[in-house]
């Protein structure tokens, strides 16, 4: 969705964590706020990452995974609003944007690997962890699998596993998709994602819901394979593994109005968390970061910075959910 080193270069140190930048020659070397690209391969599948600098980092950089039809560059004022206070890696992992196809059998823990993978060859320290969506569950697994190089993390638009009628409502267009019929594909995949009853409830709701339509509709070869297989992943795996919960601060975020990944469905994964917070964003629904940006923005940096998200005005709730170990 669109708004649309060989030496080694200096590191920029936020109260103890550093971001090392790969080997480039110096000259080579991006200045703050320009994109710099790399490749990667990880278990024979090529994937992208991009990361940008911010010219004055406050805190620890924060890694971006996002939904099914998110790219590596689709991030735009969210990614502005983050570049005020930290460094932005954002990913293509296998099976995303410019990454090779995936195919359906391979789970999240392999993809958690693969975006490990790209930090550790940017020689990456501790980073904080945002993701929506389809993104989630991926983030949820590295910060089970990589506990001390996770600070915080946010998930929007999140749940453990997939319930009944989604299954359902995820093959029928899957069927749509198969059958090549692409409006009707849009329509129901668009329809899922965002709620028709409370389309003129939501800021910018119809022009929103236009531009996915549009961006769907008009998926490219590649693109309409990333899709079923990714989709195909979400119905072959369908739970994450809670009985080992990630170790880092969570924050889960829900649109109010949210019929896919309900916010009673994000404050069960937030419960399934040791140490965790949950919010419910007025005004919005599971395209709640395209909706809200510059509100769920804040949001966000204000839990990566550690402060308090009491009465905030465009959230209908914020609640502690998990106490941590501290109680």
């Amino acid at each position: 969705m669109t708004p649309e080193l060989e030496d080694r270069l200096p590191c920029v140190n936020y109260s103890g964590t550093s971001l090392k930048a790969p080997h480039l020659p110096a000259e080579a070397a991006p200045p703050p706020g320009e994109a710099l690209v790399r490749a990667h391969r990880w278990q024979g599948f090529s994937c992208e990452s991009r990361v940008i600098r911010a010219s004055a980092p406050r805190f620890p950089p924060v890694l971006i995974i996002g939904g099914a039809f998110q790219r590596k560059e689709s991030w735009g004022r969210c990614e502005e609003v983050f570049l005020g206070s930290m460094d932005v890696f954002t990913v293509d992992p296998p099976g995303w944007g410019a990454a090779d196809l995936l195919p359906e059998t391979y789970g999240v823990d392999f993809l958690a690997d693969a975006v490990w993978h790209m930090l550790d060859e940017w020689d990456a320290g501790q980073v904080n962890v945002l993701a929506g969506s389809y993104g989630s569950a991926i983030a949820y697994e590295i910060a089970r699998r990589y506990p001390d190089r996770v600070g915080r993390m946010v998930l929007v638009g999140t749940m453990t596993a997939i319930p009944h009628h989604a299954q359902a409502a995820m093959r029928r267009t899957l069927e749509h998709l198969t059958a090549g019929d692409m409006e009707t594909y849009a329509h129901a995949t668009v329809d899922l994602l965002m709620t028709p009853e409370r389309l003129a409830d939501i800021p910018n709701g119809a022009r929103i819901r236009r531009l996915l339509l549009r961006r769907i509709t008009n998926l490219s070869e590649a693109e309409t394979h990333q899709m079923r297989t990714n989709t195909l992943r979400l119905l072959t795996h369908q739970a994450l593994d809670t009985s080992q919960p990630p170790r880092a601060p969570v924050l889960t975020v829900a649109g109010e109005y949210d019929s896919f990944t309900t916010p009673e469905l994000c404050r069960q994964m937030a419960a399934a968390c040791a140490d965790s917070w949950h919010a419910e964003v007025r005004d919005a629904d599971h395209m709640v970061i395209l909706e809200r940006t510059a509100e769920v923005a804040d949001l966000i940096t204000r839990f990566l910075a550690g402060e308090p998200l009491h009465e905030l005005p465009y959230c209908r709730s914020v609640e502690r959910v998990s106490p941590g170990v501290s109680g």
